[in-house]
């Protein structure tokens, strides 16, 4: 991005990116809890953010790798928890439809995350860059998140990592590496993560167009 700060806390129509996704999650009556991994110099921006609902705001320290914040994120999960869900606090356009179906999906298969078809035709290509293979675009998907998953599955699945010492490179790549099934939820091409100043770009004219479209069912 090229900012003076992780790109999760540029403002996005005047708000910070990050806030968008957490007022989602905080509104929906399926979300119990939210822990914010974050460095505690930006913990101000999650407290002093308008919530629907009452809801108990947890924090947890960042680590090396993001399978490291994910597992201080995991430490701080209530035990009643019946899923965890992971989300990438740059993608602010995540829809309510979407988080509801990824954990019902997840609920019934113990993992779930939500996904789309990938459009492009992808190459498997050498080191040198030529190319070795064209990929069957059919099966290929694009991962999003939320990723989706029973507590119990992830704590077995980061003793695996840790035991093996298993790089990931998502969250549901844990649950891949133990053998169990990931279920892919259907997504929006528009849950973009906001990682260049294109994406900025877009994530405005889609952050307006969504909007345009809630006053407009709301006036009728």
């Amino acid at each position: 991005m090229g900012a003076n700060m992780p790109k999760q806390y540029l403002p996005l129509r005047g708000e910070p990116i990050a806030t968008y996704s957490l007022r989602l999650f905080a509104s929906l009556p399926e979300v119990g809890e939210v822990i914010v991994v974050c460095d505690p110099s930006y913990r101000e921006i999650f407290t002093s953010c308008a919530l629907s609902r009452a809801l108990e705001l947890k924090f947890a320290l960042p680590g090396g790798e993001r399978q490291d914040s994910v597992f201080n994120g995991l430490q701080a999960v209530s035990p009643s928890a019946q899923l965890v869900a992971v989300h990438d606090s740059a993608r602010p356009l995540v829809t309510r439809a979407e988080a509801v179906a990824v954990f019902r999906d997840a609920q019934q298969h113990g993992a779930a995350v939500l996904g789309v078809q990938t459009k492009a035709t992808i190459k498997q290509a050498r080191a040198d860059r030529f190319v070795e293979r064209t990929l069957d675009r059919s099966v290929l998907w694009e991962m999003h998140t939320p990723q989706v998953v029973r507590p119990q599955i992830l704590r077995d699945g980061f003793a695996l990592v840790a035991k093996n010492k298993l790089a990931v490179t998502d969250d549901v790549s844990i649950v891949e590496a133990m053998g169990l099934p990931v279920f892919i939820t259907q997504g929006e091409y528009t849950n973009l993560k906001v990682t260049t100043p294109e994406d900025m770009f877009i994530a405005e004219r889609l952050l307006d167009e969504a909007q345009a479209k809630a006053a407009a069912a709301a006036g009728r």
